[in-house]
């Protein structure tokens, strides 16, 4: 056996000589343009809500309330930057490591198609997330306890983001903001000398947890079955290789791969920036009612269906009610069944009332733009409360409703939505803003834990385009059926899946650390969560 010279030692290849160069500092000119797009889009949020307060004819007899606004939006919008660089790694991990983009196109690339991917979101992830809240705070949003709890839910979130980010860890901020949802109403139940379980909707938690469980699962197992299936169909040894150090890849699979990177921070952007467009929303219909609380641009054709699907649905209440009647206020009643979804013979009645008070203030003003500033809230709030009874009686099978009485139902609770459940314009392009500039800020961390930590071996092609069509599909779908799914499990999981199909080996070290994260985000966000409600409650 020959010995080796130091000089040849020296010039074998590295392990990771396909390594890309992530140490590239960010230009000074990038620096400069970003900080002007920050300064455009703040500019452009305070313009838009001055703009709605003067259209609204809201009365501006103090400054307290704006400055409230001002910092919780701050907050809203630092948590959804947070939220972009903490989960830039899952669309530009693979097309980095591949060395399909330079690392600092790449970012610029994913964070445009996260822009995109907020402004054309359909909103029903937003409103989703908003359910799980204790119904009596959001009917007090603009209350102490309202800013308590929007406040304690986004600090947490962005605490334990930063933190999972600073140790590398791709986490989940669907995750996070759920677990802060739960603490805030576990905190709020106990705090009122209740069970910590009756402030939760867990119905819809239970639904959202599903997703989150399942999403993972779906991330492995068919990112593994398509590279499996890509290898009998697409035989193309390069496909399957370990890029060669400084080289891009083969055109059609360099634009495969930042097809797929485009198709998860499009997917990314429809589904994790509909988050915190919900929770802004609670901020401006508690601060600014009379501009938010309803949606002003509904047309008079409008009103007037509602008016008549309001007709049909109290007469499909009263009927299966079979002839009882409530005498006094209807709220208590439909609320508790909201908050417990305990149905009684009180439940029918008092909602068929509250429908019919619906229908009358609509009535007597002739279109919401024209409900006086005095009144909006306590409209909205009966709107809403509705809305959230017919869903609940959607799944109650005590309520002993025909599919035609939930029909009936249903197309009414479509015109409540109409009217409380809207996103403006200007919201959604703040978030993108924000998630599209958190996109391009501190993602090397994750980036290198999925690029180099997961597998044993490099990122091939295959396995990069693989996960990440999986990751973009599973978005996609989930957003349709407006459930919030955690990119970064998907993806993460996918890659794991791609390297276990094609016999590479997994980090058994990095896997457990991700599953560390996936098990103690929950709690961990539930507790930091209450806590500060806690502290908030009584600092209000």
């Amino acid at each position: 056996m020959t010995s080796l010279s130091s000089s040849e030692i020296l010039a074998e290849p590295k392990p990771h000589s396909a390594k890309p160069d992530l140490n590239r500092p960010m230009s000074m000119k990038t620096v400069v343009v970003l900080l002007a797009v920050l300064a455009l889009g703040l500019f452009f949020t305070a313009f838009s809500i001055f703009r709605d307060i003067q259209a609204s004819g809201t009365p501006v007899n103090s400054v307290l309330p704006f400055l409230l606004l001002a910092l919780a939006l701050l907050i809203a919008l630092g948590f959804e930057f947070v939220n972009g660089f903490h989960d830039t790694a899952n669309a530009v991990a693979t097309v980095i490591y591949t060395h399909s983009l330079a690392p600092s196109i790449a970012v610029v690339w994913s964070g445009f198609f996260n822009f995109l991917g907020v402004l054309f979101s359909t909103g029903a992830v937003a409103f989703g997330i908003v359910s799980l809240l204790p119904v009596e705070l959001i009917l007090q949003v603009g209350s102490d306890a309202g800013f308590a709890m929007v406040f304690a839910m986004l600090i947490a979130a962005i605490i334990w983001n930063l933190g999972t980010w600073w140790l590398g860890l791709p986490a989940s901020s669907s995750h996070t903001l759920i677990g802060s949802i739960i603490g805030v109403g576990v905190a709020n139940a106990l705090m009122r000398g209740r069970d910590g379980t009756a402030g939760v909707d867990w119905g819809k938690a239970t639904e959202i947890g599903y997703a989150l469980l399942l999403s993972p699962a779906v991330g492995f197992f068919a990112a593994g079955l398509l590279l499996l299936t890509m290898k009998v169909l697409i035989r193309r040894p390069e496909l399957y290789s370990e890029p060669k150090a400084n080289a891009a890849p083969p055109l059609w699979i360099r634009g495969l791969l930042i097809f797929t990177s485009a198709g998860v921070s499009f997917a990314h952007g429809s589904n994790d920036g509909q988050k915190g467009m919900g929770l802004i929303m609670l901020i401006l219909i508690g601060t600014v009612p009379t501009a938010y609380a309803l949606n002003r641009a509904l047309p008079e054709s409008q009103i007037v269906s509602f008016i008549e699907n309001s007709a049909a649905a109290s007469k499909v209440v009263e009927t299966v009610a079979g002839g009882h009647h409530i005498i006094g206020d209807p709220r208590p009643a439909v609320t508790a069944y909201v908050a417990s979804h305990e149905f009684n013979e009180g439940t029918l009645p008092s909602l068929a009332v509250l429908i019919r008070d619906i229908a009358s203030q609509i009535q007597q003003y002739g279109s919401i733009a024209a409900i006086p500033a005095a009144t909006v809230g306590n409209t909205r709030n009966d709107m809403y409360l509705a809305s959230e009874a017919i869903r609940v009686l959607q799944k109650d099978k005590a309520s002993d409703l025909s599919k035609a009485d939930l029909a009936v139902l249903a197309n009414y609770k479509k015109g409540l939505d109409s009217a409380t459940k809207f996103i403006p314009d200007w919201v959604k392009v703040s978030v993108a803003i924000a998630l599209g500039l958190g996109t391009m800020i501190g993602w090397k961390r994750i980036v290198i834990t999925v690029g180099e930590k997961i597998g044993k071996t490099h990122l091939t092609y295959g396995q990069g385009a693989a996960a990440e069509i999986v990751a973009m599909a599973t978005i996609g779908a989930a957003d349709s059926f407006g459930l919030p799914v955690s990119t970064t499990h998907v993806l993460s999981s996918g890659v794991a899946g791609t390297m276990a199909a094609n016999g590479s080996g997994v980090q058994m070290s990095t896997i457990r650390s991700l599953a560390l994260a996936w098990v103690l985000t929950l709690p961990c966000a539930i507790a930091l969560s209450a806590l500060l409600f806690f502290i908030f409650r009584h600092l209000f």
